[in-house]
């Protein structure tokens, strides 16, 4: 569905931004990116496609966890810094609560020799949400030839060559930038004199 034909953006209340981040947080292990999305753009109908995409490439290129820091920029724009704190603080609080049980847990029984099977399959699980959520946000940004090729270093670079993607970032958001800014007529090639 284009992001003409969806329903219309819903503003989030105080409470619904901090419960809709709870959610995230409390449905996301291994796999945030996913549950964000979900409930951002196809549940709670808070921002298009495009717009999700884009905060969350942002809070890539930042310090800091990706989709923690697309909170922040969600939060404080629906509702200033209270918002920002509300989003952080839904998105945040019971995964703390649950990782503190979880290490008590740990340290009494991850020696334990079934325990390792266990975490190799929770760790598969979560490589494969983070490529499903991958896919679905690159299929509906209809991204031109350009975008294609960086998104293919940037995958090449990352999993092939096992370059760190801070690296990756300082070398391919400037080309990206460049080439998208050329694409619109603003630089180089096209550009309005």
């Amino acid at each position: 569905m284009s992001d003409a034909a969806a329903p219309a953006l819903t503003r989030p209340s105080h409470a619904g931004l901090f419960l809709g981040y709870l959610k995230i947080g409390l449905l996301g292990f291994g796999g945030v990116a996913a549950w964000a999305r979900h409930v951002i753009v196809q549940e709670q109908r808070w921002l298009t496609e495009r717009d999700y995409a884009e905060v969350l490439g942002l809070g890539q290129i930042l310090p800091g966890p990706n989709v923690g820091n697309a909170a922040v920029m969600i939060g404080r724009r629906f509702h200033g810094l209270a918002g920002a704190l509300l989003a952080t603080s839904g998105l945040y609080f019971a995964p703390l609560i649950i990782l503190i049980i979880l290490c008590l847990f740990y340290d009494r029984y991850g020696q334990l020799p079934a325990v390792a099977p266990v975490m190799a399959g929770i760790a598969a699980g979560a490589a494969g949400m983070v490529i499903g959520t991958a896919l679905k946000m690159a299929g509906k940004l209809k991204l031109h030839a350009e975008a294609l090729v960086v998104l293919l270093l940037a995958t090449v670079a990352a999993a092939w060559f096992r370059i760190s993607l801070p690296l990756i970032v300082v070398v391919l958001a400037p080309v990206s930038i460049a080439l998208s800014l050329r694409r619109a007529g603003l630089l180089g090639k096209g550009a309005a004199r």
